[in-house]
């Protein structure tokens, strides 16, 4: 879908909800707009969208030539010499938002912000980020193709390093064997936990010198970026063999999984699906060691809407991709936890990756 249309979309979520205007800021959201992966840093610069459907760049004039190659054509530019506020001000009486009701990105730069607001002390500033979330979260067929192409990336580097684990290893060391490999097929390490033993228990470990182990419970939950989609998997295996509490463990979290994915269909609401996969943990003992959401959603974004918790009372829709990751952490013994990204269709969903093994696999010690 070209960017016109989508900054047209914007515009109609825009005047349903009575906002004049629009400020994106983020290389995400001026991406997604308009195809401008371009970060201002410290610079102010932002695509503005005005209810009625029009477009303004507000751009420092090291990113002019960038943005009209993307084809955005009114860009007010300003050089460093200059006060980035006159440009504001310039748009602010073109488009008439003096006191306007004026949305922005959820992580528009504060100072920023704080200048346009002292401005245009009349106008109303809100955040904009559920507004513009709305029209990202209801993925196009395009961008599904993009996430499945991601998610193959973590699926091919999963196999190709599970014979390479050896005893000994550090958890660095096979993080940076599967950045490698992510690098050697496409994409940009966004994130790689290895945890091996008790680390498995810390759902966001960060990987250390500590050396694999025989009969260590190994987590792995890794991703990253492929022409600005994002894959996320997080695997189990034991090194050597398990213990039957591990085996057990699996297949609660497993049968959690299942559940959560068979719920997935639109018309239900996250918090039916985070329902349905905590049932099963907590009717096997282990409410207490699942603490967090079932998922979150993903896109040009590793985490974005819609999330599968307990408060999101929305229904899904077909489009809406997240992942379904339920987990038992039990501190100081082991963790283990599951996770695919799927998308809803029509009549239910389809995973990015292939499906997780049905049993803790033992790797050779």
């Amino acid at each position: 879908m070209s960017g016109t249309t989508r900054t047209q979309r914007l515009a109609e979520q825009l005047d349903a909800a009575g906002i004049d205007a629009y400020f994106a800021s983020t290389t995400t959201s001026m991406g997604y707009l308009h195809g401008l992966f371009e970060h201002g840093h410290e610079r102010l610069l932002t695509l503005a969208v005005k209810s009625s459907g029009d477009v303004c760049l507000i751009a420092p004039a090291l990113s002019i030539s960038q943005a009209q190659r993307v084809g955005i054509a009114d860009i007010l530019g300003w050089a460093d010499s200059e006060d980035p506020m006159d440009a504001v001000q310039t748009l602010s009486q073109r488009w008439n938002l003096r006191s306007g009701v004026i949305a922005v990105d959820d992580e528009f730069h504060s100072s920023h912000l704080l200048a346009m607001q002292e401005l245009l002390p009349a106008a109303l500033f809100r955040a904009g980020g559920e507004v513009l979330s709305r029209i990202r979260s209801r993925k196009e067929p395009a961008e599904i193709d993009a996430l499945l192409a991601a998610g193959k990336i973590a699926d091919e580097v999963y196999d190709e390093v599970l014979p390479e684990i050896r005893v000994g290893m550090t958890e660095l060391e096979l993080r940076d064997r599967i950045n490698a490999k992510m690098r050697a097929r496409g994409g940009t390490p966004t994130f790689c936990i290895v945890a091996a033993g008790a680390g498995s228990a810390e759902p966001h470990h960060l990987p250390n010198e500590r050396r694999l182990e025989n009969g260590d419970l190994l987590l792995l939950d890794f991703g990253c970026d492929l022409n600005h989609y994002q894959c996320d998997i997080t695997r189990c295996v034991s090194i050597g063999k398990a213990t039957d509490k591990m085996h057990q463990v699996y297949e609660i979290v497993l049968r959690a999984h299942d559940a959560g994915r068979a719920a997935v269909r639109p018309g239900v609401t996250g918090a039916d699906v985070d329902r349905a996969a905590r049932q099963i943990i907590e009717d096997a003992g282990h409410g207490p060691d699942f603490f967090h959401r079932l998922g979150h959603g993903i896109g040009m974004e590793g985490h974005e809407a819609p999330n599968l918790v307990s408060t999101n009372s929305l229904p899904l829709e077909p489009g809406n991709c997240f992942s379904v990751e339920p987990g038992v952490y039990l501190a100081g013994e082991f963790g283990i936890r599951i996770e695919n990204i799927v998308a809803v269709t029509m009549d239910g969903h389809i995973s990015m990756n292939a499906e997780p093994p049905r049993s803790l696999p033992e790797l050779s010690a």
